[in-house]
């Protein structure tokens, strides 16, 4: 017998055993088992559908909040099937004790999220329990999102060809960063990226780029992402690291502290796959678009095989494993 712990939740090799061998097992079928942020399914049009839960700590962090969060989190997941984001619901758990100021920041927050967004919240619910520590008493959020896909395509990993790029659409590592500082009580100038991403897809569907694979950079960091993708296409996928987009205050935030930015999560940052020959433009159109100016050309497809390998800057070759363990702090 064993039990849950922190590493099942932080996106890397434990969680996705825990997809695996309970969840996948026991609700197994054609949508849930491709496992992508959301599940694409028949219904008035087709259907993107997703939900996620946010408990986030601090509530509050440099650059955003839990509310702006998790609007930003469930868009983000239906924009990465291709779907057009339309209706969030929310689910707010409350702890006894939080300030009714605090609570309506955070409401306010998400209102202007979904605004910017383009979607409404529709339907919701409270509850309040008592606080896990009553001398801070905070809160979580879970949402469920719905969106609408035009046409029959859907984007999958399993679209993934040898001669595709690899696309980061900004700087890795930011929100991560944000709220280990804000955890830690590091004063220095990073800011969460947490940001819907409706634009820079948006601009590229209408644009009629062919986009092969998608992800929001979010749990277990770029990496663990590429790892699944090869696993799932059966391709080699491989970056360079000196085209990787890091701030220089990220940069040395992870050096004092020892962190990879290849495992840090984001919260306004995607990865996409495309064909190569419509990689200059892909990345043209994202720098032109909102939250998309720092927007890289990373690495590329090769042919079989599953391995995620690195150029790195001394000339070497490192291959890349998905997240093992837990990467701290819980980032939303």
């Amino acid at each position: 017998m064993s039990r849950i712990d922190r590493t099942h939740g932080a996106g890397g090799v434990s969680t996705s055993r825990l997809i695996d061998e309970i969840f996948k097992e026991a609700f197994s079928n054609e949508y849930l088992d491709a496992l992508s942020d959301s599940a694409v399914v028949p219904g008035a049009g087709r259907l993107a559908l997703t939900t996620d839960s946010f408990v986030v700590h601090p509530i509050f962090f440099p650059g955003g909040d839990i509310g702006r969060l998790a609007v930003c989190g469930t868009v983000n997941d239906m924009l990465m099937s291709g779907a057009e984001p339309q209706y969030i619901t929310a689910g707010y758990i409350l702890e006894e004790g939080l300030d009714t100021d605090d609570l309506k920041r955070v409401v306010s927050s998400m209102a202007e999220t979904a605004k910017e967004a383009g979607v409404k919240i529709v339907t919701g619910d409270t509850k309040v329990v008592e606080p896990a520590d009553p001398k801070a008493p905070g809160l979580m959020i879970n949402t469920s999102g719905v969106g609408f896909l035009d046409g029959d395509k859907v984007i999958s990993a399993s679209g993934i060809q040898p001669g595709d790029t690899v696309i980061l659409s900004g700087t890795l590592g930011d929100h991560h960063a944000a709220i280990l500082s804000g955890r830690m009580r590091i004063s220095n100038s990073i800011v969460s990226d947490v940001a819907p991403l409706c634009e820079i897809v948006g601009h590229l569907l209408e644009a009629g780029i062919h986009i092969h694979a998608m992800r929001d950079v979010t749990r277990g960091g770029l990496a663990t992402i590429l790892n699944e993708f090869a696993g799932v296409s059966d391709r080699s996928i491989y970056i360079e690291e000196t085209a990787l987009p890091i701030s220089q205050d990220v940069a040395a935030f992870s050096r004092l502290l020892g962190l990879d930015p290849l495992y840090m999560g984001n919260e306004g940052k995607c990865v996409i796959l495309l064909p190569g020959a419509e990689a200059q433009q892909a990345l043209d159109i994202i720098k032109r678009s909102k939250y998309g100016k720092d927007a890289a050309i990373i690495g590329g497809v090769k042919g079989d095989g599953t391995v995620v390998t690195m150029s790195t800057a001394i000339g070497g070759t490192r291959v890349i494993g998905p997240l093992v363990g837990e990467g701290l702090p819980r980032i939303c």
